[in-house]
C-alpha cells in the first residue's frame, strides 16, 4: 500500500514527519531518516490498528490572506 508523508523543516534542525491517514508523527536529521522512521511509525500503528485505504489521496495547496 503507499501512504502519504508530509515532511515539514524543524526549527531545531532536521524534519517532522506525519503520515494523515494515521495521524503518525516522527522525525529524522534528514528526509531519509524522516521517512524510515515514519515507515516504522505507521507500521506499527497499522500492527495495532488495521486499516485499508480507500482511494488514493489528494494534496493540493491554498491561500491564506495576512493579518499583519
Amino acid at each position: 500500500m503507499t501512504w502519504t508523508a508530509v515532511l515539514t523543516p524543524a526549527p531545531e534542525g532536521g524534519y517532522t514527519a506525519l503520515n494523515p491517514e494515521t495521524g503518525s508523527t516522527t522525525q529524522g536529521e534528514t528526509i531519509s531518516e524522516a521517512l524510515a522512521n515514519l515507515k516504522e511509525a505507521t507500521e506499527l500503528y497499522l500492527e495495532e490498528f488495521p486499516m485499508v485505504l480507500t482511494g488514493g489521496s489528494l494534496l493540493t495547496t491554498f491561500d491564506v490572506a495576512s493579518h499583519a
